[in-house]
């Protein structure tokens, strides 16, 4: 997730644009619309002192006034806006089209109906589709087919294995077995829990076609398959595919001639799982263990098993490397990170016991044995709260997954005392967010670290399990407006997801490959979204192509850009894409 446009890396002296002019308020809203019995909210947000005391609700189809209220308490100063309000017209219920008016200033029209999020879940696995190494079937050609060569392993180093396959993990062609890993659970917890959500309209490889099994369900296999390669012996597991090497300039991953050492385009290097520190050039990670990846694989490769047990083989096989997996992961306590190599960034995931309580969940569905549930329980007490909620900032994926599904699925098979403590862990984690989001207009509770919009989706998802457990509907208007924000409802006015709604302001312009050489969109991907102004200020190899459309809403707090030379706030990711096809699942599965 790297800038992929030159290899010369140029330290960015760009200064965040001021607000030198005043200029309209503004009403920001989901672009999507919004479920006749849910929370319905606007922002109103003005560069000066606004003398409205009311809005208007007003039918697009009559010009009517359907609704006349009080535009309420002003939340102050949020980024670029003065005062900011929260517009609230949740007890209309009545389907349509409508928009919202304050004064002179109108809303973008938006729909109330049961059906505004049909289809958006199967929307967002296009781009999956699209970031598929091995055969991609949005380019109908193979890539990447002779990796790889093996690194830091038992075995000699430049040992050819076999580990074609997988995702791309976002616009560059680096793969990690981490991202993967947890991006292939939530795409089988979606099917689990949402099935209805999802349709037939596409083969095993990708391509147009029925294959009687549904879409989400194939791309999921497609992540098993190269996990499997991944680990695919009991003592051998492999972490990531290539290293920052990678970003040698924009390329169709099919025309990827980066030379890694073994002639230019011929194979790449594959990380074993080591437990210690790596990385074959200037930098080096800061790695202790193996239980967070090894966590990662037990528990995707047992929900696999679950979903594909009629496949009696694979899934027999699944039940196998899960188990192993996890004993993997018991054997050398501590945290595996991605590995770098002449650039300072890096995935730095400092947690791991998380993954050991997902995994330890996961063999016990399987194995029934108390021992795993014991430990699953012991794991869950270390971190009861993911730590970046509640906090400001975090180094770049330090606290990953950014919502992992352990105490969820943890508490559904517990009962009494030992369920009320692993709900209550869940709820405390949202209870501090919460006490950051009230203070602003658009609730928002999430530091604007990279992948802020990850973030986002994760925590929607924490907030809509715990109401799953728990009948408790304290926390739904949060959880709305961390969906919405991802839709539009953000200082800038655009949906985060490419492509999505169709008729909306959605990005044009991310960085990848795709889109630079050959405009091809890349439709469903959920880009990495705003970041703090000094977070911008100091990253190296940023450098905007074309004019900020966005610069009177940028501010010291955030900045997004809508530009392929910001890859801090405009780059689509793999695991991101993942987690927002769970969430448009669940929201989809609500609307009918």
């Amino acid at each position: 997730m790297f800038c992929l446009k030159t290899a010369i890396l140029i330290l960015c002296l760009s200064t965040i644009p001021a607000i030198s002019q005043q200029s309209d308020p503004v009403i920001r809203i989901n672009q999507l619309g919004y479920l006749p019995n849910l929370t319905k909210v606007a922002v109103f947000g003005t560069f000066s002192e606004t003398k409205s005391a009311y809005f208007e609700l007003i039918s697009s189809e009559t010009d009517k006034t359907i609704l006349r209220k009080a535009i309420g308490r002003n939340f102050g100063s949020y980024g670029p806006f003065l005062e900011s309000y929260r517009l609230d017209f949740s007890n209309i219920s009545e389907p349509g089209t409508y928009y919202l008016q304050v004064g002179g200033v109108r809303s973008p029209e938006f729909r109330v109906s049961k059906d505004v999020y049909n289809g958006t879940a199967d929307f967002a696995l296009q781009y999956m589709r699209q970031q598929r190494c091995g055969f991609n079937p949005y380019l109908n050609d193979s890539c990447h087919t002779t990796d790889g060569y093996t690194v830091y392993g038992p075995m000699e180093d430049h040992s050819f294995v076999d580990v074609t396959g997988g995702w791309h993990d976002a616009s560059d062609y680096l793969q990690y077995s981490s991202t993967s890993a947890n991006a292939t659970y939530h795409l089988l917890a979606a099917y689990r829990d949402f099935p209805e959500a999802f349709g037939d309209q596409h083969l095993s490889n990708g391509l147009d076609g029925e294959n009687n099994l549904p879409d989400v369900l194939d791309e999921a296999r497609w992540g098993l398959e190269w996990l499997l390669k991944m680990h695919p012996r009991e003592d051998w597991m492999f972490n990531q595919i290539a290293d920052d090497r990678d970003h040698s300039g924009y390329r169709l991953p099919t025309r990827d001639s980066v030379n890694y050492g073994y002639e230019p385009g011929i194979g790449r290097p594959v990380y074993f799982v080591s437990g210690k520190p790596q990385g074959l050039g200037k930098y080096q990670n800061r790695a202790t263990g193996t239980s967070s990846i090894a966590g990662k694989f037990a528990s995707a490769l047992e929900l696999g098993s679950e979903l594909f047990r009629e496949e009696m083989s694979f899934a027999k096989l699944l039940e196998k490397r899960s188990k192993s997996a996890y004993a993997f992961g018991q054997e050398n306590p501590g945290v595996t990170q991605i590995a770098p190599n002449k650039a300072p960034y890096f995935y730095e995931e400092d947690n791991w016991t998380d993954d050991m309580e997902l995994g330890a969940v996961g063999v016990f569905r399987v194995t029934k044995d108390s021992f795993y549930l014991d430990q699953a329980l012991k794991y869950a007490s270390v971190e009861k709260v993911i730590p970046w909620m509640g906090n400001n900032t975090a180094r770049h994926y330090q606290w990953y997954p950014f919502h992992n599904f352990n105490h969820y699925e943890l508490a559904k098979i517990l009962e009494g005392k030992h369920k009320r403590e692993v709900i209550n862990y869940l709820k405390a984690g949202i209870e501090k967010v919460w006490q950051k989001a009230k203070t602003n207009a658009f609730y928002r509770g999430i530091p604007f670290i990279w992948c802020s919009n990850n973030l986002t989706t994760s925590f929607a998802i924490q907030c809509h399990q715990y109401r799953e457990l728990t009948d408790d509907e304290t926390f739904r208007e949060l959880e709305q407006a961390c969906f919405d924000w991802l839709f539009g409802f953000n200082p800038w006015g655009t949906s985060m997801v490419v492509g999505l709604p169709g008729k909306g302001h959605t990005p044009v312009s991310p960085h990848t490959s795709f889109t630079v050489l050959h405009d091809y969109p890349v439709k469903g991907g959920l880009v990495d979204g705003p970041v703090y102004g000094s977070i911008y200020g100091n990253l190296i190899g940023i450098k905007l192509i074309d004019p900020d459309e966005y610069a009177l809403f940028q501010s010291d707090l955030a900045v997004y850009h809508d530009d392929p030379g910001d890859y801090s706030t405009n780059e689509p990711t793999m695991d991101g894409t993942a987690s927002l096809i769970y969430l448009l699942a669940a929201m989809e599965t609500k609307s009918k």
